[in-house]
């Protein structure tokens, strides 16, 4: 496969998506760190909110890889990295390219700016995939071209598109995704997913505002709905029932610090900007024309059973793929 700037950037896209939704509110993003023509030295991605930039992560494993004793490997705040870069960089990034998914941001908030931070070690050229859709953040650009360095915008920016798609629409509103899992062939019967997928779908739960869940699925289960495999944050919790009535010894009642609310209106949810829905299929086809994903986690099982897909008439496309150990994370988004 021939090497070239797409090549590289697909790296940084995919690594991003590893960290889809962890990262909220903040988009989820990658960079890639290329020396010369064709020595990669890092992929990185931002990986949690407050936490450093994608493009701080990847500077910092690049500089490591040329000097994996130097001091910056004790830098963990970004405030920390920045500044020890500038002053220790002696030049080291200046025949480097850089690939960013979304352009550098250009303000200081809970971290630095990161395109002050290239303006100081001046890449050889610095490849932007998708303009930030966030105007208090956006500028970054600017700052790069005016301080000479050669900066391309628009390198896969459709793909990119489609990892920053999230952020822009809970930004404006609210977000609504389907977390489903499934054997092989569909099944959706019984205990499916590996310990290691539960912990990515507690990591979610960690993160979101709202989940939802219908009242049978409730009854039927009775569900905890936590977050525990992560020693994480329960999530707040709206049972979608006209019965008010539950038994209140089903253990998500119980879980300390969260709200539980108990309603059939569905205007609720645009009070809430990041919503996971869970559970029953019915509530999936009330909701079909509000979701704006389906996260669907496939394993590599087979076996007898309800094949869920099969009584769901939403038209979707997949937008990206990826793996937690053997199951497959597919990542569909609604057609519009």
């Amino acid at each position: 496969m021939k090497i070239n700037n797409e090549f590289f950037m697909n790296l940084a896209i995919n690594e991003a998506w590893k960290y889809q939704f962890l990262t909220y509110p903040n988009p989820a993003v990658g960079c890639v760190i290329v020396k010369g023509e064709s020595e990669i030295l890092s992929i990185e991605a931002h990986k949690e909110a407050g936490m450093p930039h994608a493009e701080v992560n990847a500077l910092k494993a690049a500089f490591l890889k040329y000097h994996p004793n130097d001091l910056i490997k004790t830098k963990k705040t970004s405030h920390d990295i920045h500044e020890y870069l500038i002053k220790n960089h002696n030049g080291f990034f200046n025949d480097c390219k850089v690939y960013v998914t979304l352009e550098p941001c250009n303000h200081v908030g809970k971290t630095p700016a990161c395109a002050n931070l290239l303006k100081e070690l001046n890449p050889k050229k610095v490849f932007i995939a998708h303009e930030d859709p966030n105007k208090e953040a956006s500028g970054g650009l600017e700052t790069l071209l005016s301080s000479n360095i050669d900066t391309e915008m628009g390198c896969m920016k459709k793909e990119a598109y489609e990892l920053l798609y999230p952020f822009i629409k809970w930004n404006s509103g609210t977000f609504i995704f389907y977390k489903m899992a499934q054997t092989l062939n569909g099944s959706v019967d019984g205990a499916i997913s590996s310990n290691a997928a539960k912990a990515y779908v507690h990591a979610l739960r960690d993160k979101i505002d709202l989940m939802l869940i219908g009242g049978n699925t409730v009854r039927v289960d009775k569900p905890t709905l936590d977050a525990r495999y992560i020693a994480g944050r329960a999530p707040n919790v709206m049972i979608y029932s006209k019965n008010k009535i539950f038994d209140n010894s089903i253990p998500l009642f119980k879980v300390p610090n969260r709200d539980v609310i108990i309603s059939n209106d569905l205007f609720k949810l645009l009070d809430y900007k990041f919503i996971m829905v869970e559970g029953t299929y019915n509530l999936v086809d009330i909701l079909k024309e509000k979701l704006d994903y389906v996260v669907l986690l496939i394993s590599p099982k087979i076996r007898k059973g309800a094949n869920a897909l099969n009584d769901l008439n939403i038209d979707y496309e997949i937008v990206h793929e990826n793996y937690i150990g053997e199951e497959k994370i597919l990542y569909l988004k609604r057609k519009q």
